[in-house]
């Protein structure tokens, strides 16, 4: 298999396609194009004008397949210059204090998420039936979640990097409930925002409950008439919703705005800049990111870092780059719950974020590389300088779940 290094696969505007050339990455979200493959050759104009109106600004290129173009900005460049970013945003956050440690937060977070899992599957049965949202279920769960993150909030949004794909539509809905909370909670907004938020972040995707299976389950991309039934859910959503007085314009904003983006690209209303609500830009940044973490039965998920550094890089177009970073310094340029390599050549997962910088987290060591063997599991606070951290890891690389190792065996 011939390796493409990074100087030639190239970052272009749309704007310089030209049939010839040889698309390496549409470089969105996949619900954001109704593209059944992701790298193909550039055959025509009236292909360029279909990723225009799909609103994709920025694009890849490889230049082994297809034509280059003056100027283009090879990917290892680009890849530094959002590393650099990354590092200024992780260097201007104070964590939050935690209340109790991960261990003795986890056994709890892992009862939260099971309920959370089971209620959300319900609530989509209950929908599909036509009955009404019932908040007398939803409010006490997110009180619970809100109470677990206001602890630890490492313990459950590090539950949410790990989803079946067969569950991922109950999944999804528990992990943006999740992050919500933690990103409102880290911009200080009043409690009953919160609580609302994490309403929404769990009802979000309930308009799902219309989409056939068939489209909802399909294990690879879909077809562009499966593609605009997808696209339906938004509003399908705010229907059921609808249905239940009670809910309030924060959930039904959640619900209606996730998928809006800021050039005017989204659906289903094209809403742009300051239309869209301060919870729809903050949803539409939560949503992708834990869909680009997930495993899909189409593609593997992304590392938590490699996801952070793609939002970054969306946010010029697709996303507000205040909340972008903001939700970066929120959960951590390493989150809890990812595995690092250290320079010593140890793997370790992160288990804690520390006051000083986002990219001295607390980890706790569990694998010599070099001597491939496990080690006795140690706790160390990179803040000390003892150790750094080298990259991240992929955890299907080395056929281990790192939650595994994140708390002494009971």
């Amino acid at each position: 298999m011939v390796r493409r290094s990074a100087e030639q696969i190239k970052s272009i505007p749309v704007s310089k396609l030209k049939p010839g050339m040889y698309v390496h990455d549409l470089n969105c979200d996949w619900l954001s194009h109704p593209f059944i493959r992701n790298r193909f050759p550039v055959r025509s104009e009236a292909e360029i004008q279909q990723i225009v109106e799909a609103g994709v600004k920025e694009l890849y290129i490889d230049t082994s397949k297809g034509d280059d173009v003056r100027d283009a900005v090879p990917l290892a460049q680009l890849r530094s210059d959002l590393d650099a970013d990354m590092r200024a945003i992780a260097a201007t956050q104070p964590a939050i204090d935690l209340r109790t440690d991960i261990a003795e937060e986890l056994g709890v977070a892992r009862k939260i998420h099971h309920e959370a899992h089971t209620l959300v599957r319900n609530m989509m049965q209950d929908a599909r039936l036509g009955n009404q949202v019932e908040l007398d279920r939803v409010e006490p769960l997110v009180e619970d979640i809100t109470a677990s993150i206001f602890r630890n909030s490492g313990a459950l949004t590090a539950l949410c990097l790990i989803k079946g794909k067969d569950d991922y539509t109950f999944l999804h809905s528990v992990g943006v409930c999740t992050l919500m909370i933690s990103f409102a909670r880290s911009l200080e907004l009043p409690p009953e925002v919160i609580q609302q938020a994490g309403i929404g972040g769990l009802l979000h995707d309930i308009g799902k409950t219309f989409t056939p299976d068939d489209i909802l389950n399909k294990p690879d991309r879909l077809a562009p008439d499966e593609f605009s039934v997808m696209r339906k859910h938004p509003e399908d959503g705010l229907t059921i919703l609808q249905r239940t007085p009670e809910i309030g314009d924060i959930p039904r904003s959640i619900c209606i705005e996730h998928h809006e983006r800021m050039d005017g690209s989204g659906y289903p209303f094209k809403l742009a800049g300051e239309q869209i609500s301060q919870m729809g830009k903050m949803s539409a940044i939560v949503d992708v990111y834990d869909a680009l973490t997930s495993d899909r039965s189409y593609h593997a998920g992304m590392a938590p870092t490699d996801a952070l550094r793609k939002m970054l890089e969306w946010s010029r177009h697709h996303f507000d780059p205040q909340y972008v970073q903001a939700f970066m310094r929120c959960i951590g340029i390493y989150p809890v719950g990812s595995l690092v390599r250290l320079a010593s050549g140890k793997l370790a997962v992160v288990a804690a974020q520390n006051s000083s910088s986002l990219l001295t987290p607390k980890v706790r060591a569990f694998y010599d590389i070099g001597k491939t063997s496990y080690i006795t599991p140690c706790n160390i606070d990179l803040a000390l300088g003892h150790d750094k951290i080298v990259t991240h890891e992929s955890p299907a690389k080395w056929s281990l779940t790192p939650m595994d190792y994140l708390v002494e065996p009971a």
